[in-house]
């Protein structure tokens, strides 16, 4: 299956104390999961982040189905991270840049997450400041696109129109110049048009607060 899934979380505005309760929690995570704490533990990576590392990687995930499944609900704990590596020596550091961008991952943390009958792959890149993670349908990421900038103005139309700008950008640098527009389809997932004809590029967007950020496929559209 060929799609696009990302998601973004913004740590400033987490509450700590209220992610940390059971009652909270086990509305993403299952018991099954927790267990993949432990290497994160031991980078001093306190739980809370964790929780919304797995959050990140459901939402990425079902962004990327529902592309295919219109009718799909996001059920966090149905979706079922099964293992999650570390870089090794990993300790986050702060997100110094105004943005991001990257085609495939270097340092990243890997994981897998199954839903229903469907295994997806997921890279996150884990800053002080935000999470944010990409999924694809094999452990091949070379040819999915990405990117994170940092935005001014969190007003939820700037957020939108400053995505979308982010995401045309990169999108010229991999398919040349032309006119270039992001619309919804009639089940709210994002479609490319390129001088007024639809891509079959699929792509995906987020943001939460100060961040932005895009994923999508580079290797489908021929110019």
């Amino acid at each position: 299956m060929i799609s696009a899934g990302n998601d973004i979380v913004c740590l400033s505005t987490i509450n700590a104390a209220r992610t940390n309760q059971y009652k909270f929690y086990s509305k993403i995570l299952s018991d099954a999961e927790i267990p993949l704490y432990n290497e994160f533990s031991l980078a001093g990576i306190p739980f809370e982040i964790f929780v919304w590392l797995l959050w990140s990687v459901k939402e990425s995930a079902y962004k990327f189905l529902q592309r295919h499944q219109p009718a799909l609900v996001f059920t966090p704990v149905k979706f079922v991270v099964k293992s999650l590596q570390m870089p090794i020596g990993f300790q986050p550091t702060s997100f110094d840049v105004l943005e991001l961008t990257g085609l495939g991952f270097g340092s990243a943390v890997a994981g897998i997450v199954n839903y229903d009958s469907f295994c997806l792959h997921s890279r996150s890149v884990l800053y002080k400041e935000l999470i944010a993670t990409v999924v694809n349908g094999d452990n091949n990421f070379d040819s999915i696109a990405w990117g994170v900038k940092t935005i001014d103005n969190t007003d939820a139309d700037r957020q939108s129109a400053e995505v979308r700008l982010f995401l045309i950008d990169s999108v010229k640098t991999v398919f040349g110049d032309g006119n270039f527009i992001v619309e919804k389809n009639e089940h709210g997932c994002p479609v490319l048009f390129k001088d007024g004809e639809a891509m079959h590029v699929p792509v995906s967007l987020s943001h939460h607060e100060r961040f932005v950020g895009y994923s999508f496929v580079s290797s489908l559209y021929k110019i």
